[in-house]
């Protein structure tokens, strides 16, 4: 889960970069980037709500 969440905030990071890019500077390469980086972030967190889900099932041992 730590990998998943490390991988999370790294997209995050990179969304957030292209998105101002595309919005300061109107850069349409950099618009791309941030929805393809988007996308990526939704596949993310659907993995991340399973695997939460999964985890608070257990029961603590």
């Amino acid at each position: 889960m730590n990998n998943l969440l490390k991988k999370i905030q790294e997209e995050i990071e990179t969304f957030s970069k292209e998105s101002c890019l595309q919005v300061e500077k109107a850069n349409k390469a950099a618009g791309t980037r941030a929805r393809k980086s988007a996308l990526e972030l939704s596949k993310m967190l659907k993995d991340f709500r399973k695997v939460s889900v999964e985890a608070s099932k257990k029961p603590d041992a």
